[in-house]
Parts: structure tokens; C-alpha cells; sequence
């Protein structure tokens, strides 16, 4: 075997992108490789090779890394599909993981339509779970008559990140290839002017008229409120620059949603924007490294990477980039009136899809003791436990009689993952042989000792009171 037929590779797939990514048809990328564009068609469709000198040719006409096109392989690809078939519906098939890299390799094409199907059928699943779930008189509207709100554009985007585990693999890739070249947020600043001719300034509230960041191109100017903190800044600063140089990830993320109105694609761009800032400033492998080594201590992470609480616990909950998965989290925003305005489920935590959460729930009292973290165990009717963290966080101010708006920011993960927390190390916190008896909401929960309940749950007869009034608020029928 030649020294050059050992050193090829197959990377069809890899090498159309690129053609795609440069603007080119075959026939000018056959013209400058100096190559027939018939070769070209077979390069793409993994009928011949691509020799180490046909490598290095690529790398010198398109001025690109050679370790970047060399890839990895399908590593990527193999790694998504050994994650997918862990789930209980393929625990019966038995397919060896030389079998999966296999087809990750040789069939390409085959296994992005098997990933597309999956997470389809994740997207309907989720969707299906709504249209089951019981409904509450009045809570409704433009319903079908399973009480499912076709038109909620935030419940359409939950799923959307859901049925993807809240991990978009193609932005993580991106935003790291762009942090090396900003040299963390302090460079961002840098590659706005020298990428963009964009020249970053710092305006008083009152000259922003309600905007903490405005693009003015016309005068290629970025505007951002001066009153912003620190990890404000970085963070308004990394999602524009994400929204100038991600935009293809971004597009092609968005397009596989297929969004039924405006609005929840626009709110779902708003949180790839947000999840490619993330990245930026925190990269997966940088912050998943971090995270492992102490041990998920949010407060530990926001010092290192200089990002709020929030900002740490959100991007928490994406470090699950198939073959490099960390502890699954989930995590949930509420205000005191208890509305919840941030919802990311990556550790199957069954949240009431109508009605509030379980007032036990610690997420909801530590409003009383400001910026401190509560740690608690929370046993679900079912059995089911998980360990949760909630603390409050602060959004606005920023100068005197600036609008402050006080929320409550919980993450947990089932408890079998517990143990990786330092929340858990050398008994910290609350033992785990008395956890707190929580429900999903008082409508499904079936507890009939619970002084906390709000409502009588479905399906369950109230009891008279003519002859004993019962401690808790509702007596129902055993």
C-alpha cells in the first residue's frame, strides 16, 4: 500500500460543506484544485478518497486549518448515535459500537437523516405530552379540544430546546473556533473593530431611551448602556458579536425547528443568541473541564469565567454534547408571584405543563434569605429524586432608582448524580435519607397530608366537613 493511499481518508460530506460554505459549485472548486469536476462529485459522495496531498491542496487554495478540515472522522456523528440509542425504545437491539462508527463513517448521509428523524420524533413526543396534559379552566386560548395551546410561542420553544437536550453542538464548535481568535471577552472588543469596523461605545440610560445594546450601522457603532455590570457587558457584547459571525449555525439550527408562527422563531433566534454568547465567553471544553474539576460549584465558575450566577447555572445545563456528556441539570426561573419565566428540562424533571409549581419547592422561599444558596432534596409522588439549588439573582439596576426586578433561580439533577455535586461533599447540606415531599403542581398530586395545597387534585371527590374539618386545607376521598 502507497504512502499516499494509506494517508487517505473519506470525508464526502465534510468537503461539500466546505464547497457550500465558500459560495462554489464542483465546477469552480474542480477549476481551482486543478481537478476534473466529475472527481469533485466523487469526492463528495465517498466514491474516492481524499490523499494527504489533496488535503494540503484544499488547505492552501481556501487559506484553512489542516486539522480543521481533516475533521475527525465521523467521531461526531458516531457519538450523537451511541447517545440516541441508549434511550430505553433501542434497549432491546443489540448494536455493537464498532457497528455504530461503521455507519457514522461510511454512510453520512443515512445517519444525518436517522438524527434529523430522532429529534422529529423527539419534537412530536414532547408536543404529544402537551396536548395529554390536564388543563385549567381558563388557562387557555385558541385551544384544541385537548386543552393544547397551538399558538403559545414559548411552549413551542421549550420543546424545541428540549427534544435537543438544550445542546446545539454545531454553535459550541463555532464559538470555540472564535474564542481563540478573541483571546477570551477582553478581545471582544478588539474583533469588533478589526473584523466589523464596529467601535464599541457607552451611553447613560437615558441617551439609550430603554436599550441596553443597539447595532448602529449606519455610523458602525455598537451602543451599550453604561450601567451595565461587568458580566453584562461581556455577555451583550458576545451575543453580538455571535449574531455577526454565527449566523450560519444560528440559520441552520432555526430551519430545523420548523417553527408554526413568527414569534416562536423569534424567540427561539433569541435563545440561540443567548446560548452562542454562552459559548463564547464559557467554551464547552473550557467550562465542562472546569465544572467536572470543582465539582459543578456554580458560585466557583462564575469567578473563574466572570459570568452572574444565572448566566453559570444556564450554561450549566447544556454540557451535554453527545460523547462528552456531564451531569444533566435542569433549571427553572421564577418571580415572588411565582411565574415562571425560564424553564430548561435536560434532567427529565416532570414540570406541570399548566399551573404553578409545588410552593415546598425551596425555589419559592428564597426570596427570604437574598443571594444565598438553598440546597434541598425533593422526592416526587411517583418516588422519583432529585437534588436542587436555588438561590436568587437580580436583573436591572445598575445606578439609584434604577428598576431592580429580584427572581429565583433553581437547577437540579436526579439524584443518582448527586454524589458529583460539591453541594453533597462531606455531608453538606440536607441529608438525603429526608427529602422533601414535593409534587409537580396540586392539580396531579395525590398526597392527602400536604398543608400547602391549593387545589383539589383531578379526579378525587371532597369530603364534607359537617362533622370534621380536617388540618389540610382540602380532605379528598382515599
Amino acid at each position: 500500500m502507497s504512502t499516499s493511499t494509506a494517508r487517505s481518508v473519506f470525508m464526502g460530506p465534510r468537503l461539500r460543506r466546505l464547497r457550500r460554505d465558500l459560495g462554489l459549485t464542483q465546477a469552480d472548486m474542480a477549476a481551482d484544485l486543478e481537478i476534473s469536476a466529475p472527481y469533485v462529485a466523487l469526492l463528495e459522495r465517498n466514491q474516492r478518497p481524499v490523499t494527504a496531498d489533496m488535503l494540503l491542496r484544499l488547505a492552501r487554495t481556501y487559506k484553512i486549518d489542516l486539522t480543521d478540515l481533516a475533521g475527525d472522522g465521523g467521531a461526531d456523528h458516531t457519538a450523537r448515535m451511541q447517545s440516541i440509542l441508549k434511550e430505553p425504545m433501542f434497549s432491546d437491539i443489540d448494536i455493537p459500537p464498532l457497528e455504530i462508527s461503521d455507519i457514522a463513517t461510511s454512510f453520512p448521509g443515512m445517519t444525518e437523516a436517522f438524527l434529523r428523524l430522532y429529534t422529529a420524533y423527539r419534537e412530536e413526543q414532547l408536543a404529544l405530552a402537551d396536548r395529554k396534559a390536564p388543563t385549567l379552566a381558563g388557562t387557555a386560548s385558541h385551544s384544541d379540544a385537548d386543552g393544547f395551546d397551538a399558538s403559545d410561542p414559548v411552549a413551542e420553544v421549550r420543546r424545541f430546546l428540549a427534544a435537543r437536550r438544550n445542546n446545539f453542538v454545531d454553535l459550541d464548535d463555532a464559538a470555540e473556533r472564535l474564542a481563540q481568535t478573541t483571546d477570551g471577552p477582553g478581545g471582544f472588543v478588539e474583533r469588533l473593530k478589526a473584523r466589523h469596523n464596529l467601535r464599541v461605545r457607552h451611553l447613560p440610560p437615558d441617551v439609550m431611551l430603554g436599550s441596553v445594546r443597539r447595532l448602529d450601522l449606519h455610523r458602525r457603532q455598537l451602543l451599550l448602556e453604561d450601567s451595565l455590570d461587568t458580566a453584562s457587558l461581556h455577555f451583550q457584547l458576545a451575543q453580538q458579536l455571535a449574531y455577526l459571525e454565527m449566523e450560519a449555525e444560528m440559520s441552520a439550527a432555526l430551519a430545523a425547528g420548523h417553527f408554526t408562527t413568527k414569534n416562536a422563531e423569534q424567540l427561539a433566534r433569541r435563545a440561540l443568541g443567548g446560548y452562542a454568547a454562552a459559548a463564547l465567553i464559557m467554551p464547552y471544553s473550557a467550562f465542562a473541564k472546569a465544572a467536572e474539576t470543582r465539582r459543578y460549584d456554580l458560585e466557583a465558575l462564575a469567578r473563574q469565567f466572570g459570568t452572574s450566577f444565572e448566566q453559570t447555572a444556564h450554561r450549566i445545563t447544556t454540557l451535554q454534547r453527545p460523547g462528552q456528556e456531564k451531569v444533566p441539570f435542569f433549571l427553572i426561573r421564577v418571580d415572588p408571584a411565582g411565574n415562571i419565566s425560564k424553564l430548561l428540562d435536560g434532567a427529565g424533571f416532570p414540570f406541570a405543563k399548566h399551573g404553578g409549581a409545588c410552593p415546598l419547592w425551596s425555589v419559592h422561599s428564597v426570596f427570604r434569605t437574598p443571594r444565598q444558596i438553598v440546597t434541598q432534596w425533593l422526592e416526587l409522588p411517583d418516588g422519583q429524586r432529585f437534588f436542587s439549588i436555588a438561590r436568587t439573582v437580580t436583573a436591572g439596576g445598575g445606578a439609584f432608582g434604577a428598576m431592580r426586578v429580584e427572581r429565583a433561580i433553581a437547577i437540579g439533577c436526579a439524584a443518582e448524580h448527586a454524589g458529583q455535586l460539591i453541594y453533597t461533599q462531606n455531608g453538606a447540606g440536607p441529608a438525603a435519607e429526608t427529602p422533601t415531599q414535593v409534587g409537580v403542581a396540586c392539580r396531579v398530586c395525590h398526597r392527602p397530608k400536604c398543608a400547602a395545597r391549593s387545589s383539589l387534585p383531578i379526579g378525587r371527590e371532597l369530603l364534607p366537613d359537617d362533622f370534621r374539618r380536617q388540618s389540610v386545607p382540602f380532605g379528598f376521598s382515599d
